[in-house]
């Protein structure tokens, strides 16, 4: 039975590694998958699903406008699993069209993405998939500064922290730390 997951964690956490190692066992088996990301992570390129150890792999962007059902349903073959990156950047339309696939379809759906941004308010990508997934799993990781689990984003410019602004800046490891809560309001940097 088709089921829509979701799989969130700090920045660091393993998630673009895990989609592509994913991706990679069912192509091992001769079955299709399809590979969705944000079209506003433009780190890599646009379409792009890059892990940090430096594998990388060619997805479709997903932008606001973007039917994600239409998109599945006009495939020439019915893929075996969609697996989405970046997922905190969905929109609540994005999310109710993957309930779709996985619903009306029978798809099974793997999204991945953070569940809080640097101020720690949820990404409304990440607030539906919480209140819609059957499925969610915490990929773990740990603190930039000590041996504790990381649940927060520390976003940082010029060696200072930043808790105001924008929600979507994208970043990696130049601008970003995954951290403890207590390295959240007292960072080391």
């Amino acid at each position: 039975m088709a089921q829509l997951f979701f799989k969130y964690g700090a920045m660091n956490s393993g998630k673009s590694i895990e989609i592509l190692k994913v991706a990679h066992n069912y192509e091992e088996q001769n079955k299709p998958v399809v590979l969705m990301t944000s079209g506003l992570d433009t780190r890599s390129g646009i379409g792009q699903v890059s892990s940090r150890i430096g594998l990388e792999e060619k997805a479709i962007p997903i932008f606001d406008e973007t039917d994600v059902f239409s998109v599945i349903q006009e495939l020439d073959y019915t893929p075996y699993c969609v697996l989405i990156d970046e997922a905190q950047f969905l929109k609540k339309a994005h999310v109710l069209s993957f309930t779709r696939v996985v619903d009306e379809l029978g798809i099974p759906v793997m999204a991945f993405g953070l569940k809080n941004d640097f101020r720690n308010e949820l990404f409304e990508g990440s607030k539906y998939l919480l209140l819609y997934a059957d499925k969610i799993e915490e990929m773990k990781t740990i603190c930039w500064f000590c041996h504790k689990k990381a649940i927060m984003n520390l976003h940082y410019i010029d060696g200072k922290p930043v808790y105001e602004g924008a929600q979507v800046q994208i970043g990696g490891n130049e601008a970003y730390y995954p951290v403890c809560r207590h390295h959240y309001f007292h960072p080391e940097i």
